[in-house]
């Protein structure tokens, strides 16, 4: 399923109909703080994404509801017309309120116009590729995804919309997507300390369809980052180099989309991304989720 990349770590994936690295680029830390307005650099936020392109990147993740707009209007701005190679993926289910939060947005008008704010601030007739995001800022919630992807299959069929994915969703929700359209990802919090979905991965990778986990170091309590650190400090490398690096060794089926706003940092991330982690290492990261329940903290 993998080729062999000489310039990213982790070689590429079959994404549906298109290959694309695995080491691809998070856009949400482009808008202002809070995901809110613009950036405070703007011509920084210009200068990465075009060493994104530069570097051999050829899968961006962003959303409308991303400033909002803002993430999509900077893409637009730096890299159009696209390369032919690039895929844009972008997510729609909820909008942005003036507070900041993140109300749902699913019925068929709902997701409707959020299709066609993100062709019209991409600059595109077709999306790349669309995931229908559930859930809320907590997680993943019980419900049915059966009428949101009826919709996006709709404007799949009208040409709007290349590919379909899922985000923040359960197993179950997953499944059931599956039943109503094909998908090619499922995007959702993964990491060392957080390996809920270990099943769905696997499964997922027989089925050929990619993985791609957000936040590789949110959610770690004290004693699981203390884990993490000593295994860094032993390789002399940074917490996140190990957690990006494990995540790609994971399974050949998971695409990472780690965010900055700095080119430099965005190096340093496909550096980090190319630690080769050992048996031993593997072995003691794995330790980190094994913690009995008393010993991680609340």
């Amino acid at each position: 399923m993998t080729t062999p990349s000489t310039a990213l770590p982790g070689g590429t994936w079959k994404l549906g109909d298109r290959t694309v690295t695995r080491f691809g680029y998070g856009a949400m830390q482009l808008a202002g703080p809070g995901v809110m307005g613009p950036p405070a650099d703007r011509d920084g936020a210009i200068s990465v994404l075009r060493d994104v392109v530069a570097q051999g990147i050829t899968h961006i993740d962003t959303s409308y509801a991303y400033g909002p707009r803002v993430t999509n209007e900077l893409i637009r701005e730096a890299l159009h017309p696209y390369p032919q190679s690039l895929l844009i993926a972008t997510k729609v289910g909820a909008n942005r309120d003036a507070e900041g939060g993140w109300p749902t947005a699913r019925t068929p008008d709902d997701l409707r116009q959020q299709v066609r704010q993100n062709l019209e601030s991409l600059g595109v007739e077709r999306l790349d590729l669309v995931n229908m995001r559930m859930g809320d800022a907590n997680g993943p919630q019980p419900g049915s995804i059966t009428e949101p992807m009826e919709t996006l299959l709709e404007l799949q069929r009208e040409g709007l919309i290349a590919q379909l994915g899922v985000s923040n969703v359960t197993a179950e929700q997953v499944a059931e997507a599956r039943r109503v359209a094909p998908i090619v990802c499922v995007q959702n919090m993964y990491n060392l300390a957080n390996r809920g979905d270990d099943p769905l991965i696997d499964q997922l990778a027989a089925d050929a369809i990619a993985y791609v986990p957000f936040f590789p170091l949110g959610g770690f309590t004290p004693l699981q980052a203390d884990a993490l650190s000593s295994v860094a400090t032993r390789l002399e490398a940074t917490p996140m180099a190990v957690a990006l690096a494990w995540l790609l060794q994971r399974s050949e089926n998971i695409l990472l989309i780690p965010g900055t706003s700095k080119v430099a940092h965005l190096r340093e991330n496909i550096a980090h991304a190319a630690l080769s982690l050992t048996e031993r290492d593997l072995a003691e990261l794995d330790s980190i989720t094994r913690r009995p329940a008393h010993a991680r903290g609340t």
